[in-house]
């Protein structure tokens, strides 16, 4: 009979470590970029040296390590592209960098108060700001061209040529619809819902005004415990493993269930603190510098609105 007592106390003992393990671990994403694809959608008119010049995608890994209470995601390594780290590998970074979230950042998440900070470096200095998931409008990328001082994205001169957008983006924000969906697929071995986040746009296109709608496929679970999106704009609910968009796809790759120190996923105490604000103003004022004067390329800090259907 004691026998059978310790071997139960030993199989309960094992069962409860296996559970606390499900807890704690890492997930493996990949984040794949077409940089004139996302150009395009963010209205830029690039001339074909400027697209022959950019990689065909930029690929870049990134570590979701999460345990019991917190969780943070992060690159880890550099960023590989199509044409070997030559030519137009530097713009495909760039855009990266300064194309919104999930580019160079980390994000630090706690799951009790559902706080995310974002941590990232602006001139050799590290800063930390508060974020939050939801549904929102990323900031729009750094202007790279001659564009118009009256609309969005008029035109791109190269040399004596002057070539105009066949679609210019009227004044103001785009509305957001988010679409739920009844379609399902396993990802590393979740079952994951699908959601559809629209974002339509007032624009012209060859004269006439109509709804320019650019959508994302936002995967997720609740079979993991917690919240997460790889991109802080893009959450409705649970884990998301997968956002697809004609111009970016990060998927999650792989899942390893092991240890995590509160250390790995804990926000450096070193990063200065910075607001939405404050961060909107210094790049702004980067901005004018790069462009010689320019305006922005992109609002940011607008209202917008949210529609769930």
């Amino acid at each position: 009979m004691k026998k059978i007592c310790m071997a139960f106390v030993g199989l309960l003992t094992l069962t409860i470590s296996a559970q606390a393990q499900k807890k704690s671990g890492a997930i493996q994403f990949e984040s794949t970029m077409d940089p004139a694809a996302m150009a395009s959608a963010n209205g830029i008119q690039l001339s074909d040296e400027m697209r022959a010049r950019m990689p065909k995608a930029v690929k870049t890994n990134f570590e979701l390590l999460f345990n019991a209470t917190s969780a943070s995601y992060m690159p880890v390594e550099e960023t590989e592209d199509s044409n070997g780290g030559q030519g137009g590998g530097g713009m495909g970074r760039m855009m990266m960098r300064f194309g919104g979230a999930g580019g160079a950042r980390e994000y630090y998440y706690t799951f009790a108060d559902q706080k995310l900070v974002e941590v990232f470096d602006v001139s050799d200095t590290t800063y930390v700001m508060q974020g939050k998931l939801a549904v929102a409008l990323p900031a729009q990328p750094i202007n790279m061209g001659n564009r118009s001082q009256n609309n969005n994205n008029a035109a791109t001169t190269t040399g004596n040529t002057t070539t105009v957008s066949a679609v210019q983006f009227l004044p103001g924000p785009p509305t957001l619809e988010v679409v739920k969906s009844d379609e399902t697929k396993k990802i590393i071995g979740f079952n994951c819902n699908k959601v559809i986040v629209k974002s339509i746009r007032k624009a012209k296109v060859l004269g006439e005004d109509r709804d320019v709608i650019d959508e994302t496929a936002v995967w997720f679970t609740n079979d993991l415990g917690f919240n997460f999106s790889p991109d802080p704009n893009f959450w409705t609910e649970g884990t998301v493993l997968a956002i697809e968009n004609k111009g970016k796809t990060t998927t999650a790759k792989s899942i390893e269930y092991r240890n995590v120190s509160a250390k790995d996923v804990t926000a450096p105490k070193k990063a200065l603190p910075i607001t939405a604000e404050q961060y909107k103003t210094k790049m702004e004022t980067m901005m004018k510098r790069f462009t010689g004067g320019g305006r922005p390329g992109g609002a940011t800090g607008q209202a917008r609105s949210v529609i769930i259907n």
